[in-house]
This record gives structure tokens, sequence and C-alpha cells, in this order.
């Protein structure tokens, strides 16, 4: 039992780690767009800069200017590429095949809005602390079989028969009844320091109860809390951006007239493109946290989900590996066959 709830821990982990995968890959996606979107702009301002340096509008530091951010534009665009091509890795690596074609997060999932309430909820469905209470129960049962060792045992024995004799018919009974009684008498301490042992590991495992217990607590606190500071990370993300976006404009207008330089637009660029990658990166982590938490309370599992996949039941493998038939050597064969001619198969 204490086994099946490792298993489920493992499935969490590898969902989790799914979902930071496709979260990864989708953001890195959008960053990569974002930044040849942004090189084009420069680009665009580049060129601007180099027409009305040829009119004497701007000095040859403007168009120097605008070269140094293209040049630090392009460096960009070659990191983002370099981080998708490590999230494309991590994504085959965590789900077993390449990435096709990317389709929208939908919907977060649906998630207490109680912190108190999803740790009440954890701590009674978390697989550490279920398979902490099997470790538990399976040590106290170590316990009672070292204390039942040092104690003696009593055996009843009874016995019936009837003597009947050929070509007669007298016949006679007979039966007996017999009481043992066995026990250690001296065993050096070996039993009584089994006894201590088991009781010091049951002990132990209930100390470690209370560790994961906490340990379990603090996950999903600390994973609310990463939720909450990304959901805020989008909303700021989003005021910033419709302000930057209009500082830009503004500051685009403006350099046409001559009252801003160069400079005062590719900064206010660089403003606007901080902003969209703020907003990218922060509406995938709220993705990961959102997931994360239900991997804290223990509710990430393909079961839990509905997922569209065969679900592993422990039952019906063991039944499987039960009934099934094992490996006989040559010689084993050999030997049953003589039995079941025998008949004693």
């Amino acid at each position: 039992l204490a086994t099946r709830q490792t298993l489920l821990s493992i499935e969490q982990q590898v969902l989790l780690r799914a979902v930071q995968a496709y979260m990864n890959l989708q953001r890195n996606y959008e960053l990569v767009r974002l930044r040849q979107n942004n090189l084009r702009l420069i680009d665009e301002e580049l060129r601007a800069a180099r027409e009305r340096f040829d009119v004497g509008e701007v000095t040859r530091t403007d168009v120097a200017q605008a070269e140094a951010r293209r040049s630090a534009s392009e460096s960009a665009l070659a990191a983002a590429r370099g981080d998708l091509a490590q999230a494309i890795e991590e994504y085959a690596a965590s789900t077993g095949h390449r990435p096709k074609r990317l389709t929208s997060a939908g919907p977060l999932p649906k998630i207490s809005r109680s912190v108190e309430s999803a740790k009440s909820v954890a701590l009674r469905h978390h697989p550490d602390m279920i398979k902490t209470q099997h470790d538990i129960a399976a040590a106290e049962l170590l316990v009672q079989a070292a204390e039942a060792a040092t104690r003696p045992t009593v055996t009843l024995n009874g016995s019936l028969g009837v003597n009947d004799e050929f070509n007669s018919s007298s016949y006679s009974h007979a039966g007996s009844v017999g009481v043992q009684l066995s026990g250690p008498i001296y065993q050096g301490g070996r039993l009584s320091s089994q006894v201590r042992r088991a009781v010091a590991q049951r002990d132990a495992q209930r100390g470690l109860q209370h560790v994961i217990r906490h340990s379990v607590q603090a996950n999903v606190g600390n994973a609310y809390a990463i939720l909450r500071a990304a959901q805020s990370q989008v909303e700021s993300g989003q005021s910033q951006i419709r302000a930057a976006r209009v500082a830009f404009r503004g500051v685009q207008e403006e350099a046409k007239l001559g009252s801003r330089t160069t400079l005062d637009v590719l900064n206010a660029e660089q403003e606007l493109l901080n902003a969209q990658s703020t907003l990218i990166s922060a509406q995938s982590d709220v993705y990961i946290a959102a997931y994360a938490v239900l991997a804290s309370m223990g509710q990430l599992t393909a079961r839990d989900l509905n997922l569209a996949v065969q679900i592993y039941d422990p039952a019906a493998y063991y039944n499987l590996a039960k009934d099934a038939p094992t490996n006989r050597s040559k010689q084993g064969k050999q030997l049953d066959r003589v039995l079941q001619k025998l008949g004693k198969q």
C-alpha cells in the first residue's frame, strides 16, 4: 500500500514536469516571436535614423545608437532561439515526443480559494501523507510480532481413532488430548533487543509523519504564494503594457516633429518590449503555479484530472502478476510430467 502511494507521488512529478515543459515551450515560442517583431521595428528605426541623418536632421551618434540597439536585438533573438531549442528538448524528454502544433493552454484548473482548506485536503489526500500512515501501520505490526516472539505459546493437540479387526464385529475407539506449552527461556537479550528496535523504528516513522505533515502544509502555502504573485504580475503587466504602448506611440510622433531623439524612441520601445516579455512569462508562471498547487494537494493525477489515458489499476496488476505463469526450468517441467503421471498433481 505504501508503494502504491509512492507510485502516485511519481505520477504527480511526471505530470507537473510535463506542464512545466509545455508552458516553458509556449513561453519561449512567444518570446522568439516578440524578439523577431522587435528586430523588425528596430530595423525601421535604423532606416529612419539614416534617412534623417542624410538630410541633416540627426547626428551620426543617433545612427550609431540605433545600430547598437539593433545588434543587441539580434543577440537577444539568438538567445531566445537557444532557449526555445532547450525547451523543445525538455518537452520531448517529458512527454516522449517532439512538439507538433501548440494550442492554447485553456482555462486554469479549479482550485480552492482558501489556503487552509487546501492544506486540509492535502493532509487527507497527498500520497506522502497516506504513505507514512501505511508505514506506521507496518511498523506497528513489526512491534506486535517482536512482542509475540517473547511470549509463550500454548498448543492443544487431539486425536481420535477407530480400530476395526478383520472378519470381526468388534472394534475399539481410542483418543488422546494433549497440551503443549513452549516459549523462550533464555535468548541472551536478543528478543528484547528486537522489541526495542521495532519500537524505535515505529517511533521514527511517527516522527517522520510529523515532518511530512509540516512539509506538505508548507508546500501548499508556498504554491499558493507563488500563484498569487504570478497573478499579480499578470495584472500589473497588462497595465504596464497599455501605458508603455501609449508612451511609445507618443514618443514616435514627437520624434517626427523633432522634439525627441532616436535614443528616446529606442528606450520607449525597449520599455514596451520588457513589459510584453514580463507579461508572457507571468502568464506561463500562473499556469505552472496553478498545477503546482494541485500537486501540493495530492490532486495532480490522471484520475483527478480526468485525462483520456489508461489509468493504472494496482489491484488488476496484482491479480495479473499473481496468476501469471512462472518460468520453469527444463528439469522442473520434466518433474511436473512425472508428478502428473503419478497422480500427485
